[in-house]
């Protein structure tokens, strides 16, 4: 194990935290406000510990896969946990239970919140809960490795480590330059949007958190009825990012390219299109005596199925007074998720659609015993490998969604309530039905429960860790959340 070349990645990560946390600052300089100053305390704290872990470059820099996943995994825990200091320092969320719950939320891009009352937030707060959507949406690594000076080999280990998708590919030979497109498309998407819903009618806050919010499909919003109060062109705009966001990043470039009959043949791009489709059309129909037109219904149907299916998380309507049709299709949505390469949750599209393959061909199997039937995805074949990691993925995550369940089932609530708490935070949706409905939070959960969840929120790390082995990274994360937990915990 090579712990320097660890111990390096870490502090340009609490570094580049640091610098992040000048967007805050800013914000809060510019309204004037007290809360301000945590920012600059933990900004100072961020680049001095930084500064102390990645002074002495290593002489060693041999990396692989051991190391990748061990170092996205601590990664993310350093993040979550300097990133929630701002707001216990400030004091406008005192318990560091509910802040490190908040932070993890918005780095994992799932939106799941604890405040009941988001409007009493400073600004600069509310802009760094947003913020930290967009910082995870793509992945803080895939940012680290269009500026860290690596080999080829190695940045591919901390991509494949960093990517929650079932296979990871280049769009270029170097990885480096893989990573700054995939920069550049989203940032460049996020400036349109922020355009768009400024020319819509929408403040310039608004606009700014909003966009973070959609691009890192986090769904973090700064009103207390998230995206319902504004006018119908915003709630369009916001709908078609949210899909836009959920594609294949692989599909942009392709376009950029000018390579549109590979672009628009991705059997991916067609299913996750089809559901989309086929579902807003079914819900409309069946959610139709619920509005005043058939309009507004489809324009409801059409915002919740792209929130749900790209796992963002907004909301325009208390969908959970909806049909039981409309609710089931959602709950199926959160599971589906978005494309793989893509900012969105969930088991993924592509995954589905090898497992759907690969029944296909067992069944086949049986039929014809002497036949051999290849699993193949836009007419080229797909990699065993890449077919057992899937399947193995499944297990961990039912194993997972299961055992979460049962856990938070000490707070005795109802089982609707726990099932889609564990589905929202697993697939980073955010709300849930009943208790943690669009109009409700995660706030009336114990700190045991919320510990729980929290760890819910890094499926890709956890099933990561049991897919390569190594099991025994649980522990330490689970006494680094614990301690984390216990200093939290009201007297």
């Amino acid at each position: 194990m090579n712990y320097s070349i660890i111990r390096y990645i870490l502090g340009i990560v609490l570094k580049l935290e640091g610098i992040l946390m000048c967007l805050p600052l800013i914000v809060g300089i510019i309204y004037s406000e007290k809360s301000a100053y945590s920012y600059v305390i933990t900004i100072a704290m961020c680049l001095i510990i930084g500064t102390i872990l990645s002074h002495k470059k290593p002489k060693d820099t041999e990396f692989y896969a051991t190391e990748g996943y061990i170092t996205v995994s601590l990664s993310w825990v350093i993040l979550s946990i300097f990133g929630c200091l701002p707001f216990v320092i400030s004091g406008e969320i005192p318990s560091m239970v509910d802040a490190l719950f908040e932070t993890i939320s918005g780095f994992t891009t799932t939106g799941a919140s604890i405040l009941s009352d988001v409007e009493a937030l400073s600004y600069c707060n509310n802009m760094w809960r947003c913020f930290t959507h967009w910082i995870g949406g793509m992945g803080v690594l895939v940012f680290i490795l269009a500026i860290l000076p690596m080999r080829g080999g190695q940045r591919m280990y901390l991509m494949k480590a960093e990517s929650p998708g079932p296979s990871v590919e280049k769009l270029v030979p170097k990885v480096r330059n893989t990573a700054m497109i995939l920069y550049g498309i989203y940032t460049v998407m996020t400036f349109i949007e922020v355009l768009l819903l400024l020319i819509s009618g929408m403040p310039l806050f608004d606009a700014l958190t909003t966009s973070l919010g959609t691009a890192g499909t986090g769904g973090f919003g700064i009103k207390n009825d998230s995206i319902t109060g504004y006018n119908s062109s915003i709630q369009i705009i916001v709908t078609v990012f949210m899909i836009l966001f959920g594609l294949n990043f692989n599909i942009y470039y392709l376009i950029l390219c000018k390579k549109f009959k590979q672009a628009l043949h991705s059997e991916e791009l067609k299913a996750y299109l089809l559901v989309i489709f086929a579902t807003i059309g079914i819900i409309t129909f069946n959610i139709r005596s619920f509005f005043p037109t058939i309009g507004e219904a489809l324009k409801h149907a059409a915002f919740q199925v792209g929130s749900i299916i790209t796992t963002t998380g907004f909301s325009t309507t208390n969908f959970d007074l909806w049909p039981q049709v409309s609710k089931t299709i959602l709950i199926m949505l959160m599971f589906m998720g978005a494309c793989a390469g893509s900012t969105g949750g969930g088991i993924k599209v592509s995954r589905l659609l090898i497992l759907i393959k690969t029944l296909k061909k067992e069944l086949f199997t049986i039929v014809h015993p002497r036949g051999v039937k290849k699993i193949t995805m836009d007419k080229r074949p797909i990699e065993h490998e890449t077919v057992r990691l899937t399947n193995i993925f499944m297990v961990a995550y039912i194993f997972i969604l299961a055992f979460s369940i049962l856990l938070i089932g000490i707070d005795n609530l109802d089982f609707t309530t726990n099932f889609t708490a564990v589905a929202a935070t697993l697939n980073n949706i955010g709300p849930g039905l009943e208790l943690v409905g669009p109009t409700r939070n995660f706030g009336l959960f114990s700190d045991f429960s919320k510990f729980i969840l929290m760890l819910v929120f890094f499926p890709v790390i956890l099933i990561g860790m049991l897919v390569i082995g190594l099991v025994k990274l649980a522990f330490p994360l689970l006494i680094i959340f614990g301690v984390v937990a216990m200093f939290g915990m009201d007297r």
